[in-house]
């Protein structure tokens, strides 16, 4: 079996990636074309599973889905009506969930199960558009509310070995930027704001592509100091950069690949290991 892919994707605004909304144009196209691409959705290199870490489940221990199905949770407020009516059916996979928890555990975490939460917009908005088909079982874990990047570092380390039996990594978030604030204000066309969010998104992606990952777990652990970090990810809404760093250590040896796309006139960056 093909050792399967790491993605760590842009998930967009709420529901509207699925709703059609202009702002997410180009999100929508890498949803549903290169993402699907990258993990062979469709050919004979297809994973088995999909672990799916999102930015909006955030608990002391890495906490694993492991029901047979799971519902959804509309974790989202003031949205066309539609939005609340939205179906995703793939499966859980209990066996799997159990892969994960012993990795988990292995690594010296004290991971947690949960058969009944719902999947968070995290998992079902981009899996709508990734595989509509809903033919691959997902298992979704949790970020820790400690914020650590080591720690998230080291479960992404854990859950790499998984790839080599068939299960695919996929981290649900915003990477390069979550600052609703910012967005939706003035500051957003702010030229000296503009400069500094760039800066961070370069180091960023410098960081993510160090082929080894000991040098880029390290230089991970000081990304709060970098210039910009602030302003991309304010302090108390660090959760949607969180996923990435557990793509970080699941991508292990080698470099990083990545593309980017408008978002709500941002410029949103996803990255990937094969």
């Amino acid at each position: 079996m093909a050792r399967a892919p790491v993605v760590a994707v842009c998930h967009g605004g709420g529901p509207l990636p699925v709703l059609g909304d202009p702002s997410q144009k180009e999100l929508i196209k890498s949803m549903s074309a290169r993402v699907p691409a990258i993990l062979g959705l469709g050919t004979s290199k297809a994973p088995r599973a999909i672990v799916l870490i999102t930015a909006h489940w955030s608990e002391r221990e890495p906490t694993i889905s492991n029901g047979e199905s799971h519902k959804l949770l509309y974790d989202y407020g003031g949205m066309p009506q539609e939005a609340y009516q939205l179906k995703y059916e793939a499966p859980g996979s209990p066996q799997v969930a159990r892969e994960v928890y012993g990795v988990l555990a292995k690594a010296g975490f004290d991971p947690a199960v949960d058969a009944r939460r719902g999947w968070d917009h995290g998992v079902f908005i981009p899996m709508l558009l990734i595989n509509p088909k809903g033919d691959i079982p997902i298992v979704q874990l949790s970020v820790l509310a400690s914020a650590s990047p080591a720690q998230h570092f080291a479960m992404g380390l854990a859950l790499s070995s998984l790839r080599d039996s068939g299960v695919a990594i996929i981290g649900s978030g915003m990477p390069t930027f979550h600052n609703l604030r910012i967005m939706f204000s003035s500051a957003a066309n702010d030229p000296g704001l503009n400069a500094r969010i760039r800066e961070w998104s370069d180091k960023l992606s410098r960081t993510i592509q160090i082929k080894d990952p000991e040098e880029r777990g390290k230089e991970l652990e000081s990304w709060r100091d970098w210039v910009g970090a602030s302003e991309a990810h304010p302090a108390g809404g660090v959760e949607h950069f969180l996923p990435l760093l557990v793509c970080a250590g699941a991508g292990g040896e080698g470099r990083a690949e990545f593309f980017a796309d408008s978002v709500m006139g941002t410029k949103q960056y996803s990255y990937y290991w094969t």
